[in-house]
């Protein structure tokens, strides 16, 4: 399903301790280690990508209408589930709009707000008083996606918008949030997929760079295909794994404005093997091919978002299983000879 936005958005308890780890302070507020990353090989540099997110806190507007209508979109799915989820974790991303946007959906009692930049820790939790009333008493760890300080078998939900498509290893990270969660506990996230961007500023990088320096390097990251993704939910043990796509399509003034909302969402480049500088006459260059070559009649350029999410539930005996190979009492034979040669 496609849906067009714009500015405005156009369709097309008692005293709790989380154990954690680290235990968090008397302010609920918890810091991982400083610098420690993984020894496999490393697409992403998260120090750098920290180092967004520290910018993204202070350049964040409140009402994204591209977020909201992602975070809404996957908190919706909270609503098909009967039961409740008590204890909860919201990993990195979209932080503000799934806090901002819960109302109350998944019966939480406790969530715990992760995110691996401390100012982005910090202006969620000087905001969030205003949430006060709702009676749900949240927790803010300072952590990292790809080293969760979290027990094992102690959550009920693990919900992660537009932010585990940074990690260097997402099975690794999706396998450790499995291993958080209760038995019949949920998985839920919402990641850009391999066609965000793609048709619009990957073309126009490409051939401003072509022009201006003779030659190309990376701007734009790689990002899961819709395709990867049960693989990815399989690999990490989840059962029941459901996989759905959206795509969205944002429209603003130039691309210039399409880099700085990137900017305010944490969105920008952080590959290992990128260009440090960014040539002032390449980023105008790249703007005047954006304009030209997608512009619309009213001035305005879009941009095509592909977000995939991705459903799946920790093992328990109650779930729905295949049956084992063997075990059927009909076989296909008989079915064709009860109901006749005829097709459907």
């Amino acid at each position: 399903m496609a849906r067009a936005l714009g500015r405005a958005l156009v369709r097309r308890g008692k005293p709790f301790s989380f154990p954690l780890l680290s235990p968090p302070s008397s302010a609920h507020l918890c810091t991982e280690g400083d610098g420690f990353q993984s020894s496999r090989v490393k697409i992403f540099d998260r120090d750098l990508k920290r180092k967004q997110r520290d910018r993204a806190a202070w350049l964040m507007r409140g009402k994204d209408d591209f977020v909201d209508s992602v975070a809404e979109n996957l908190l919706d799915r909270l609503q098909d589930c009967r039961k409740t989820f008590p204890a909860a974790l919201c990993l990195g991303g979209s932080l503000e709009a799934i806090r901002r946007l819960l109302h109350g959906r998944g019966g939480m009692e406790k969530l715990i707000m992760m995110d691996m930049s401390f100012d982005m820790i910090k202006v969620l939790k000087d905001t969030d008083e205003k949430f006060a009333r709702n009676n749900l008493e949240t927790f803010y760890v300072v952590g990292d996606e790809e080293f969760l300080p979290i027990k094992e078998n102690s959550l009920d939900l693990v919900i992660s918008c537009l932010g585990l498509h940074w990690t260097n290893d997402l099975p690794g990270a999706m396998i450790q949030a499995r291993l958080a969660l209760r038995p019949d506990g949920l998985f839920l996230a919402a990641i850009l997929g391999g066609e965000t961007l793609k048709l619009e500023l990957r073309i126009a990088c490409t051939i401003a760079q072509m022009e201006r320096e003779g030659g190309i390097s990376p701007r734009l990251s790689p990002l899961a295909q819709v395709r990867d993704a049960g693989n990815l939910l399989t690999r990490a043990g989840f059962t029941l794994p459901g996989v759905d796509v959206d795509e969205y399509t944002v429209k603003y003034e130039s691309a210039l404005e399409l880099i700085e909302h990137l900017r305010s969402m944490g969105e920008t480049n952080a590959l290992f093997q990128r260009s440090n500088i960014l040539k002032k006459d390449t980023a105008l260059a790249t703007a005047a091919v954006y304009q030209s070559m997608f512009g619309g009649e009213d001035g305005t350029v879009p941009a095509t978002f592909q977000v995939i999410y991705m459903t799946g539930w920790k093992e328990h005996p109650s779930q729905q299983k295949a049956k084992s190979r063997g075990s059927a009492t009909a076989s296909f034979d008989d079915i064709q000879k009860h109901f006749g040669h005829g097709s459907c």
